[in-house]
């Protein structure tokens, strides 16, 4: 009988992404069977992001929910990894003895080996190394779940944002070779997928080496991706205004497989505020951006991320970010309250705005960003869209669901077939999470089955 594997994810699509390749190495080594609920599994893992306010705490709430589940049987194994993993290390085992394997975000390619070595001498076993990308070496080729994937194709970050632990939970700036990434896009195009989003904690400074010596990168990457047969649609996530070059820039216009959306973090529409979290650009400098970004592609969707609150944000500042909103008009957006991460430089800096007027922004921001949402929203309909069908609806078997390249989600009628295609969807309704359509037909290499002909 196989043994049972359930992983929970923290944080963003480098922990799924990292998650979903844990799986691939613990099913290939020991011929693992996933499960949906953490009581049916012989190995629970917990993939971490420190990000976030309370990210330690809210993993011992978790692994303290767990401790009955080990101590029923103790033979089973209860895994911490990702960036709190990092963070914490073996004082994870200090406040929780219970756990057995401690693992980073750069050593998850050693998951079997450390299990192994558990299992073996039943003994805690620690690696929260940083080997530089030798991961991307050692996994087993890629599993696609679906039409479309994520693709790791650099690790870290090397900018050193006054507030963020990335750069401490997962080292510098390290680009993955680029014969790799093209050989896993190839491996996951022959299992069906046609879409592909390229990861990395600060993507668009992606500078893999070619097979010649020279570097390429990401405009150059996503050139070569888009020419891999049958990806027709390429995202990237997540970016920073800094490494936003005039090549990926220009990609807007050579590129058609470059999806409509843009996700941007610019996390404060305030010079000052922006000069002490280290961002290294001005406002100027991503309003400029933007509008060259927009006069390539005017239906162009952006999102962004903000921090609210930040240490000795006035009042005037946050205005200077509200009008940066009104300006820009995003459409999406990541927005918190700002909270100091331990082992950061703005954790030394006095949290000086009162939590009532923390609150008070982020209402405010958020507010407007939903009206963008809908606006942005209501104006598609009577559009026609291209969509990758990506899943039967979640709320009924007669309907499907897909994104379309702005990264808007639309549900309509439909069936299996349609899975894994792209179909154009004439957009009916709007509302703020998705959007509803109508079939009109499939499109594929180039040309257009009418939804007559393809009933």
């Amino acid at each position: 009988m196989s043994r049972k594997l359930y992983i929970k994810t923290f944080g963003c699509q480098m922990n799924e992404y990292d998650s979903a390749r844990m799986a691939d190495a613990l099913v290939d080594e020991y011929g693992f069977e996933m499960v949906s609920l953490p009581d049916d599994a012989d190995v629970i893992l917990v993939n971490t992001c420190s990000v976030r306010e309370k990210a330690q705490e809210k993993l011992f709430s978790q692994l303290g929910r767990w401790r009955p589940w080990k101590a029923e049987r103790p033979g089973r194994v209860l895994g911490v990894g990702g960036c709190v993993a990092s963070q914490e290390g073996a004082a994870i085992r200090e406040r929780a003895p219970y756990v057995d394997l401690v693992f980073g975000p750069q050593t998850l390619h050693r998951l079997p080996a450390m299990l192994g070595e558990h299992l073996r001498d039943r003994r805690p076993v620690i690696d929260i190394s940083f080997p530089e990308i030798e991961k991307f070496d050692c996994l087993p080729p890629p599993r696609a779940e679906g039409p479309s994937a994520f693709v790791s194709v650099m690790e870290g970050c090397s900018k050193y944002c006054t507030f963020c632990v990335v750069p401490y939970t997962r080292g510098e700036e390290v680009s993955r070779p680029f014969d790799s990434v093209l050989e896993e896009v190839r491996q996951l195009a022959a299992q069906g997928v046609r879409e592909v989003t390229l990861l990395g904690q600060n993507v668009n400074a992606y500078r893999g080496t070619m097979e010649d010596g020279t570097e390429a990168d990401l405009a150059l990457l996503c050139h070569y991706v888009a020419a891999v047969p049958g990806i027709d649609r390429i995202r990237y996530t997540t970016s920073h205004p800094v490494e936003f070059s005039d090549s990926l820039v220009r990609a807007y216009a050579e590129l058609p497989a470059l999806a409509d959306h843009v996700h941007l973090p610019v996390q404060s529409g305030a010079d000052r505020v922006l000069a002490r979290m280290k961002r290294g650009h001005t406002v100027l400098e991503y309003r400029a951006l933007i509008r060259r970004l927009r006069a390539l592609r005017p239906d162009l969707s952006l999102s962004s991320d903000f921090i609210v609150g930040f240490p000795g944000e006035t009042d005037a500042e946050f205005q200077a970010t509200m009008d940066l909103i009104e300006d820009m008009r995003f459409d999406h957006a990541f927005s918190f309250i700002y909270s100091a991460r331990p082992g950061t430089p703005a954790a030394a800096l006095p949290d000086d705005v009162p939590f009532e007027a923390k609150e008070e922004r982020l209402q405010r921001l958020q507010t407007r960003i939903n009206e963008f949402t809908v606006d942005f929203n209501r104006a598609m309909v009577g559009t026609r869209q291209r969509v990758l069908v990506e899943r039967i609806s979640r709320k009924s078997e007669l309907e499907v669901s897909g994104r379309a390249s702005n990264n808007r989600i639309v549900v309509f009628p439909g069936d299996e077939r349609m899975l894994g295609r792209f179909v154009d969807v004439r957009i009916t309704e709007a509302g703020v999470g998705s959007l509803r359509g109508e079939f009109m037909g499939v499109i594929e290499a180039g040309s257009r089955v009418s939804a007559a002909n393809w009933r």
